[in-house]
C-alpha cells in the first residue's frame, strides 16, 4: 500500500518540482547562466531548500493529520511558503537575465499545464508510488524557468485549497485533542 501522501496531488507536484529544480540548478544557476559570471552557490542552495521544504512539509503534514489538525495546517502553510519563495527565486532568475515571465494565457503555459497534469495524474504512478514518466526540463533556460514557475503556481493554488479544507475540517469536526476530551467527558457520563 502506498504512503498516504503519494495520493496527494500537491505532493506529486512538489516532487516533480524538487526533481526538476535539482537539474535546473546544476544547469543554469551553477552553470553558464549564473548572473554573477560564476556559480551562484547561495541561490542554488536556497532554491534547492525551498523545493525540498515544499515537498517534505507536505509529507510531515500528512503524518500529523491524524493527531494534530493545527500541526497539519501549519506544515501545509510552511510547504506553501517554501514554494512561494521558490517562485520569487525563479522570477529573479528570469528578470536578472533579461528573460520573460510568460503570462498565464501564453500558449506555452497552457502546454506546461497539460504536461503537469499528465505527469501528476495517478495513472502515472507505479505500484511503488514512483512516477512512471519522469519529468523533463526544457532545454531553453527561459522555458525551463517558466515551466517550473507554472508547476509552482499549480502547487501553491492546490496547497491553498488543501489548507482551506483542513481548516474547515478543524472548525466543523475539531482537532484530535478536542475529540479525545469529548470522548473522555462522554465516558464519565456513562
Amino acid at each position: 500500500m502506498l504512503a498516504k501522501y503519494k495520493y496527494l496531488l500537491t505532493y506529486r507536484y512538489s516532487e516533480i518540482i524538487h526533481d526538476l529544480i535539482v537539474v535546473f540548478i546544476k544547469k543554469y544557476v551553477l552553470g553558464s547562466f549564473s548572473n554573477l559570471g560564476r556559480p551562484d552557490y547561495r541561490s542554488a542552495d536556497q532554491m534547492n531548500q525551498a523545493a525540498r521544504s515544499g515537498k517534505q512539509n507536505i509529507v510531515e503534514a500528512v503524518g500529523q493529520s491524524q493527531t494534530s489538525k493545527k500541526g497539519e495546517i501549519k506544515l501545509l502553510g510552511v510547504a506553501n511558503a517554501s514554494l512561494e519563495e521558490l517562485i520569487v527565486d525563479l522570477e529573479d532568475f528570469l528578470r536578472q537575465r533579461g528573460f520573460r515571465i510568460y503570462p498565464k494565457d501564453d500558449p506555452r503555459v497552457t502546454r506546461f499545464r497539460q504536461t503537469a497534469y499528465r505527469l501528476s495524474h495517478l495513472s502515472n504512478l507505479s505500484d511503488l508510488g514512483n512516477l512512471k514518466e519522469k519529468p523533463e526540463l526544457p532545454e531553453n533556460p527561459e522555458e525551463a524557468a517558466n515551466f517550473l514557475l507554472t508547476l509552482c503556481h499549480l502547487a501553491t493554488f492546490l496547497l491553498n485549497k488543501q489548507i482551506r479544507k483542513a481548516e474547515e475540517t478543524f472548525i466543523t469536526e475539531g482537532g484530535y485533542s478536542e475529540n479525545l476530551f469529548k470522548r473522555r467527558l462522554e465516558s464519565k457520563i456513562h
